[in-house]
């Protein structure tokens, strides 16, 4: 295996959805489209309506495609809601909003998988009819479903994250398939023949974005294996987290909800965090860990922030390869 220079090697990116959608949109600004490989979280998916639904992909293409909504934080700007309005006048199931231009994304992609092709052949075409130039990769193409675990039963994440709203206590995740499921092909590709350098973990949910991504079985070893710098921005600020139940979940799993929480989690596998300046306090705890520190601003309410921490993490990722 032969393995390229720091600077031009490509990144792995783990990313769940729109924390995660926020810092790649950042790196499509800052690195060349060719640099950067995109492992999409793919537990969240579900079969809705008869549709196969992917949040966490379409997350990060609306966000490089520049048609998230920021004010939402979720789905298309400037959606329609025509679909919902007669589906509720139907009685039909309208737990799970999908606005018309979404609606679009998810017929499309199901009508694709029907006619035979894979998640990765069906993302790439997405991608390439929507403009969007960096490689998106589900991070298999096999179903794997999370589970969150409550005291009263298990829950399909969609019901736990979207239906339930995140209110039933936490005590475990599982991912179903998980066993069965083969890491994406073009990505194993990429790691056995060294064109992958760094590994960057975008600020997004330990344990039900990355997680998921990592157990896939010989994907974290693989990716343990490449011969640059592997980091993580820390998606808990100042005990909180920047969007959804990160820090929630944390706590009911009796894990602090900090940024040194989440770099316990990821020890043995990272060698670097990312944390922001209010969490200053925690960089020796987290060194312990043997890991080194950036303290920088990490939390991305505009397009401007999403480029200057995607340019603080490859300057990181430049800095800790030439050591």
């Amino acid at each position: 295996m032969t393995t390229r220079a720091v600077g031009d090697a490509k990144i792995a990116v783990l990313s769940g959805g729109v924390g995660g959608a926020k810092l790649v949109l950042g790196l499509s600004h800052a690195a060349a489209p060719e640099r950067l490989v995109v492992v999409a979280n793919t537990g969240d998916d579900f079969h809705h309506l008869g549709l196969h639904i992917a949040p966490d992909i379409d997350s990060v293409v609306y966000a490089v495609a520049d048609l998230a909504d920021q004010e939402r934080g979720w789905g298309r700007a400037g959606e329609t809601w025509t679909f919902m309005k007669a589906l509720v006048g139907l009685g039909g199931e309208a737990w799970f909003n999908l606005g018309d231009g979404d609606l679009a994304m998810h017929v499309e992609r199901t009508r694709r998988l029907a006619d035979g092709e894979t998640l990765t052949e069906v993302t790439a075409g997405l991608c390439q009819a929507l403009g969007v130039k960096i490689r998106i990769l589900p991070m298999t193409d096999d179903q794997v479903a999370t589970i969150v675990d409550t005291p009263d039963g298990p829950l399909a994440f969609q019901n736990y994250f979207v239906r339930d709203r995140c209110a039933p206590k936490v005590t475990g995740f599982r991912f179903q398939g998980i066993a069965d499921a083969t890491p994406n092909h073009s990505l194993m590709h990429d790691l056995a023949s060294g064109e992958i350098g760094s590994v960057l973990i975008a600020p997004s949910n330990p344990f039900v974005s990355v997680d998921p991504i990592l157990g896939l079985p010989g994907l974290r070893a693989a990716l343990r294996s490449v011969a640059g710098p592997k980091l993580a921005v820390s998606p808990i600020v100042g005990g909180e987290a920047i969007k959804g139940p990160a820090a929630k979940m944390m706590g009911e799993l009796g894990v602090p909800a900090s940024a040194a929480g989440v770099a316990r989690h990821y020890a043995g596998f990272i060698d670097a965090m990312v944390i922001d300046t209010v969490d200053r306090a925690q960089e020796a705890e987290i060194r312990a860990l043997d890991m080194e520190v950036l303290v920088t601003q990490t939390v991305m309410r505009s397009l401007d922030d999403r480029k200057a921490l995607a340019d603080t993490c490859l300057e990181f990722i430049a800095d800790l390869g030439s050591r």
